[in-house]
């Protein structure tokens, strides 16, 4: 009998998540919950915790220092970095980015949320939506997040009321109408007690959705990807060195859209020569297909002159080319952002240069609108500006698909990552 167990493991779903919200609302203790109540945790990290907490003085075992890591954070309470966290059900693998809630790491937060297929929102049940839930998910609908939870904590401090988890529930659903988000759930919690969390609360029997943990099991996210639109960007050109494969010349990368077969028709950009798709390698193995986001060998029926950064799509849909670009920058760094400043720009695996034309608009974060008067971007601000770069870059808008349609800035004098941006 063969042993599919590993194999199983390797082939199980990974959904990425990340947490928001306010400062206290609980992020740290749902996932120390999440870590805990899913058996992830290794005795003797438990026992430093309660070690930790008893040394408070906490009542109850303070699971959030499971991922407060930093010292500084420990001692304010409040989580600085963004922690990632790894664990595994039997249904599926998961990586949590913890992000923070202040604005001032409105940065950390994107680059925590980027690559998340689904973001955890907390409010607090006794102060409802605050400026910092509001920033949340519209920085969450920005990047394109396709599921958003709404989890209503401490309802312990509310004595479970179900009229109190209803009024809240009420007024996000009139704010999550002006944004982007396919998938939207409410869910009344408390981290701390560990109710609806992973198991199902006995003391809010009125209440009869979903838990966290199996919404988290069991949600659809196949369908989020572009299968569409055919993208593979090239990040490198296998030319093995062996006698009996020196007439090999594959082409390697992650497939970004669509669906790639053998014998499918392809163009190469910028050169815009076509050709046949002769094999797929999917590690070892040859295969007949390959799909975002798997990472593949392909050869092409002809030889075509193909480097690092050029783009293989599909035959009869290609992607927009432009050196124009309108792009949504949130800004990294602590020198504000230049017009007609020169900045190198990455996008996929094309290295190009770039020049900020024009700023078109600061977003005000706080009350999501186009902020008026000063429209200098500095760090952890959020506006729309136009590139021109010195080659044409080959992307599709943001909305449409997030691995094709995002870029980042890189300062050349200090190499640091100056801005992430969505291309609109």
């Amino acid at each position: 009998m063969k042993d599919n167990s590993t194999h199983g493991y390797l082939d199980m779903d990974l959904l990425r998540f990340t947490t928001a919200g306010s400062v206290d609302d609980g992020k740290s203790t749902l996932i120390g919950r999440l870590l805990y109540d899913t058996k992830q945790i290794f005795e003797d990290q438990m026992e430093a915790v309660e070690a930790a907490s008893a040394k408070r003085g906490n009542g109850d075992v303070d699971l959030s220092l499971l991922t407060d890591g930093l010292r500084a954070e420990r001692e304010q309470g409040i989580t600085i970095d963004v922690a990632y966290r790894y664990f595994a059900t039997p249904k599926r693998k998961f990586i949590i980015a913890d992000t923070p809630g202040h604005i001032q790491y409105t940065r950390n937060m994107v680059t925590g949320a980027s690559t998340a297929n689904l973001a955890i929102i907390l409010v607090d049940a006794r102060k409802g939506i605050l400026e910092q839930t509001c920033r949340h998910s519209f920085i969450a609908s920005l990047l394109g997040i396709p599921h958003v939870v709404f989890c209503i904590n401490k309802m312990d401090l509310v004595e479970y009321d179900e009229a109190t988890f209803t009024r809240i529930q009420k007024e996000l659903e009139d704010f999550s109408s002006k944004l982007e988000v396919r998938d939207i759930r409410y869910i009344p919690i408390s981290a701390l007690k560990g109710d609806n969390v992973v198991d199902r609360s006995e003391r809010m029997p009125w209440y009869q959705g979903p838990t966290l943990m199996y919404l988290l099991e069991n949600i659809h996210i196949a369908g989020d990807l572009n299968h569409i639109d055919r993208r593979f960007p090239v990040q490198y050109v296998v030319r093995p060195m062996t006698q009996e494969h020196h007439d090999f010349r594959g082409f390697a990368g992650r497939v970004a859209g669509g669906v790639f077969r053998k014998g499918d028709q392809v163009n190469v950009l910028p050169s815009g020569f076509q050709s046949t798709i002769k094999s797929i390698n999917l590690g070892e193995r040859e295969v007949d297909e390959a799909f975002a986001p798997q990472s593949v060998v392909m050869t092409l029926a002809d030889e075509i002159d193909i480097s690092r950064g050029d783009v293989i799509v599909g035959a009869n849909n290609l992607p927009e080319s432009s050196q124009d670009v309108d792009v949504m920058l949130c800004w990294f760094n602590e020198r504000p952002l230049l017009v007609n400043g020169k900045y190198a720009v990455k996008h996929n695996s094309r290295d190009a240069r770039c020049v900020i034309k024009e700023v078109k608009y600061r977003m005000d974060i706080s009350s999501l609108h186009k902020a008026d008067g000063d429209q200098t971007i500095r760090m952890n601000d959020i506006g729309r500006v136009q590139l021109r770069t010195t080659v044409p870059l080959h992307f599709d808008k943001y909305q449409r698909n997030r691995f094709t349609g995002s870029l980042i800035l890189v300062d050349e004098s200090t190499n640091e990552t100056v801005a992430a941006g969505m291309i609109v």
